[in-house]
């Protein structure tokens, strides 16, 4: 290999990263930029890997939010849901050693590797409702909405906790959460019936 060629995968590869924050492998391949030249900008130091066939840059600002970046750069299509969205909202005390991210039934599941996810499957409108976009560090992340979030803990207190859930609905009235919104995703989730009872006692 040439050192024009090296020296221009080298260039495809620092851009994608700039513009992206984190990428695959197979986002770099598609470039032309080929295994032997990512090896040699890790030993360089001017890559780093963060997962199996994720990289970025090795002087990149890293965030709180790293792990959601990350995930979302390895599962695309899938929306960080759950604890790890409360985690992002800064609803309740929960503070979880994995990703939760939601998938489609028929998705494939990731591969188990860095960082560390919690999969759980949504289907129809349970997926796609009460999602937003955030951009962490150059990746756009799917998550789901504060009044989605709450909804979720609901519809999932059998294995998150009825005290996680009832947290995260305490402090999404502390900050002001719009009511019609969290009654709007307790349809969606099939909830609203379990909510109603800790709305109307205040807590």
């Amino acid at each position: 290999m040439s050192r024009t060629r090296t020296k221009t995968q080298r260039d495809r590869s620092l851009a994608l990263l700039r513009r992206k924050g984190v990428a695959r492998s197979r986002e770099l391949a598609q470039l032309g930029v080929a295994r032997t030249t990512l090896q040699r900008l890790e030993s360089e130091g001017a890559l780093k890997r963060v997962g199996r066939g994720l990289y970025r840059l090795a002087d990149a600002d890293i965030t709180e939010f790293h792990d959601l970046a990350a995930a979302a750069a390895r599962v695309p299509r899938g929306v960080i849901c759950l604890l790890s969205a409360l985690r992002f909202h800064d609803l309740g005390t929960q503070n979880p050693s994995e990703v939760w991210v939601a998938i489609a039934p028929g998705d494939r599941r990731p591969a188990v590797e860095p960082p560390p996810l919690h999969v759980v499957r949504f289907s129809g409108a349970a997926l796609t409702s009460g999602v937003e976009t955030q951009r962490l560090e150059g990746v756009d992340v799917h998550i789901t909405s504060k009044a989605k979030t709450v909804a979720d803990c609901f519809k999932y207190r059998n294995k998150i906790g009825l005290d996680v859930a009832i947290e995260a609905l305490r402090d999404y009235r502390r900050v002001r959460g719009r009511l019609d919104e969290l009654w709007r995703m307790a349809e969606v989730c099939r909830v609203a019936r379990v909510i109603r009872p800790y709305v109307e006692a205040g807590v």
